[in-house]
């Protein structure tokens, strides 16, 4: 079984400013080829999760209802689209909640994988930060990041990773996995 697990926000949908938060739909804006690339990993036979730290629910910043609202929508154009996600995975904690979820802990990957019996052949993990990157890292998982959200290639040389890729979006990177990894 060859797994892709995405970051949501500055991979699938558009960063919000400042590094806020997605707080509702009216907020949340795909990225252009964003559903392109997971109908790509889709019809290569990659399983494909999101796990996304989203605490601004711990915070107050919006509710756990929001997220719902969020995700169903997001999961209703992916479904109109022709792409689908294996599952979606949030951690809504605080970092000072300590959960074993959290990323750059990977709690939210080893639940997304525990209901598959096969083997992970491949693992790769596509986010747009160093706690991605770390996460990829602490999960033996290969570290994919992309341009599209927080971090830039003009700060390389302040990155404290070292990612095993780096693409400038969600689609280079499947075109660059369905071909190298099929």
């Amino acid at each position: 079984m060859k797994v892709v697990f995405l970051d949501r926000d500055g991979v699938v949908n558009k960063q919000p400013p400042d590094n806020g938060y997605i707080k509702s739909w009216k907020e949340f804006k795909f990225i252009s080829g964003s559903i392109e690339a997971i109908r790509r990993f889709n019809i290569n036979g990659f399983k494909v999760f999101i796990v996304s730290n989203q605490s601004g629910v711990a915070k107050g910043l919006y509710t756990q209802k929001d997220l719902d609202i969020i995700t169903k929508n997001m999961l209703s154009v992916f479904k109109k689209k022709g792409a689908y996600v294996d599952g979606v995975y949030y951690c809504t904690h605080r970092t000072e909640d300590n959960c074993n979820c959290k990323k750059p802990k990977v709690g939210l990957l080893e639940k997304a994988v525990y209901s598959f019996k096969d083997k992970i052949e491949k693992a790769f993990l596509i986010g747009d930060s160093s706690v991605d990157m770390e996460t990829a890292k602490n999960f033996n998982a290969i570290s994919i990041l992309v341009l599209s959200g927080k971090e830039k290639i003009s700060n390389r040389a302040n990155w404290n990773f070292k990612p095993d890729y780096v693409f400038d979006n969600l689609l280079v990177a499947s075109y660059y996995l369905c071909k190298h990894y099929v």
